[in-house]
């Protein structure tokens, strides 16, 4: 379904990154994620090498010592990668869980419907509208998926139908980050 990410075939450029771009984005970084701040400087660190990363389709990779932390697409928001940033820094996204029969949905970088959202063994945390999210699996460690709320959480409990979180990075997506 997903062709594999290859950096010869996928790569257009790479920039390093000026302070005061970085600066902007460590800024841009505290305000999305809110419990990020006292982890930023283990994150990204002062002294270390900060650089984009371009690939065709308009897609950007933020990466620290050629260690991939974040992407975009079209110059719009900064998401966590699953494999490094969100395994390492769990904490930094707010969660919300599926029950084990949306696992096989959600690793097929399908949009997560209410009903996974809502059945035996998922767990909903208050949230709003288009806050990133981590999302987790029943009987799982590590977060699965990274996504953006669509509804709220009041809504996807009454309504249990339709999207509740669209997908935007899984693992196994063939991505590489």
């Amino acid at each position: 379904m997903f062709k594999k990410f290859d950096e010869k075939e996928n790569v257009s450029n790479c920039i390093q990154l000026k302070t005061s771009v970085i600066m902007g984005i460590t800024n841009q970084s505290i305000e999305q994620f809110p419990g990020s701040e006292p982890w930023l400087n283990q994150i990204m660190p002062k002294k270390d090498t900060v650089k984009i990363v371009q690939c065709h389709k308009h897609t950007e990779i933020l990466t620290v010592n050629g260690e991939l932390l974040f992407f975009r697409q079209r110059e719009g928001t900064f998401y966590p990668t699953l494999k490094l940033l969100l395994h390492k820094y769990p904490f930094i996204l707010p969660q919300q869980q599926v029950d084990k029969e949306a696992i096989k949905f959600v690793l097929s970088a399908v949009n997560i419907v209410c009903p996974g959202l809502s059945g035996p063994g998922a767990k909903l945390y208050p949230a709003a509208i288009d806050p990133i999210v981590a999302i987790m699996a029943e009987g799982k460690q590590h977060a699965l998926c990274v996504g953006v709320m669509k509804m709220t959480t009041e809504d996807i409990e009454k309504v249990n139908k339709g999207i509740g979180i669209e997908n935007i990075h899984c693992l196994n997506d063939g991505c590489g980050i």
